[in-house]
């Protein structure tokens, strides 16, 4: 009896102990700590460039005016970072994550090294969109899709999983161009050395809006022939310039890129671990889409020349619940463009 007494005195006063920190106010709470901000992407590239600026604005949209400390983990595309936001990070708010565009959906499409399931993270909600062009420069024959069809044409690509490396696989695939990657480059001054030298004679794959931001000298001067989009939907800016998607007349090839465009979807997701008290999740989505209409960060984004066309946490989950419904024939046809077998 006694050690009974014992026990449940225990249990009582760990209760009460816990009790004031699940009872705090995410005012109180926030006051004085730190958020650790995991980064998926290299620094100084085009998505850590997103994310610092947002990082920069958040906080004063977090009750209690915590600091925020960014720390980039680009390994392996980003699968580092999420794989540790689900297994590993505090599950208490203090932690979120932001990611490439293949984080959300690469459990979808069987890569070994997700190891976490996308639908269980709780989405902040996505900073842009991925909207991707094709495009040779401005000395090539090559000036429409059609053409890509007729002759090989050497592009540049970065990692094998870049969607500069995937997204000519995809046309080869899809539209029957002979698209030739030479993979390896730098995703950043490689990629813009090899199109302005010659070494390559196009891109396929590159985020309209990061060509916007770091060569808009590129469009201004028309250095660039745009082939195709690569998009759910067409760009306004390119109204003459056909979408992949328009070009695909088999519609079970057509669901196999819908599928695939979806991942580029929400093209800067950002997201907290599973787990998060519902007070804390609700304080952290309502920042992010307060900072999404924040003058500052969009002035400051407005500047460094980034475009902001954001998606909230409802939009990507329902995105996801899309994709993840997918018959299984067309998925196996999706993954096998995106992560070939010789690849997993």
């Amino acid at each position: 009896m006694v050690r009974f007494f014992a026990s449940c005195t225990a249990v009582i006063s760990a209760l009460f102990a816990a009790s004031p920190a699940l009872a705090q106010s995410p005012e109180a709470f926030y006051r004085g700590r730190q958020i650790t901000f995991l980064i998926g992407a290299g620094a100084g590239g085009g998505y850590d460039a997103y994310y610092r600026t947002f990082a920069r604005h958040v906080v004063r949209h977090i009750p209690g005016n915590p600091a925020i400390v960014p720390k980039n983990m680009p390994a392996a595309s980003g699968l580092a970072a999420a794989n540790t936001l689900y297994g590993s990070a505090e599950r208490d708010g203090t932690v979120i994550a932001a990611f490439p565009n293949n984080i959300p959906m690469d459990p979808l499409f069987g890569n070994p090294g997700a190891r976490y399931d996308a639908q269980k993270l709780n989405w902040l909600g996505s900073i842009g969109k991925l909207e991707n062009i094709c495009a040779t420069w401005i000395t090539s024959p090559i000036k429409t899709i059609a053409e890509a069809r007729e002759r090989e044409v050497i592009v540049a690509g970065a990692g094998a999983t870049s969607n500069s490396v995937i997204m000519p696989r995809v046309l080869n695939a899809l539209l029957g161009t002979r698209f030739k990657v030479v993979a390896g480059y730098d995703p950043g001054s490689g990629m813009t050395l090899a199109l302005e030298s010659g070494e390559t004679e196009g891109v396929c794959g590159l985020s309209w809006s990061t060509i916007k931001a770091a060569r808009p000298h590129w469009i201004a001067d028309h250095k660039l022939n745009v082939l195709v989009q690569l998009g759910l939907m067409k760009l306004a800016e390119l109204p003459e310039v056909p979408s992949a998607l328009d070009l695909v007349s088999d519609p079970v090839k057509k669901q196999v890129l819908e599928l695939i465009l979806i991942r580029q979807e929400a093209g800067r997701p950002l997201a907290a671990p599973p787990g998060v008290p519902a007070e804390r999740l609700a304080v952290l989505r309502r920042a992010f889409d307060e900072t999404m209409t924040d003058p500052q960060f969009l002035a400051e984004a407005a500047k460094a020349q980034l475009e902001i066309e954001p998606l909230d946490a409802r939009e990507i989950d329902a995105l996801l619940a899309q994709a993840y419904a997918t018959p299984r024939e067309i998925v196996r046809q999706a993954a096998e463009l995106i992560e070939p077998p010789g690849q997993k």
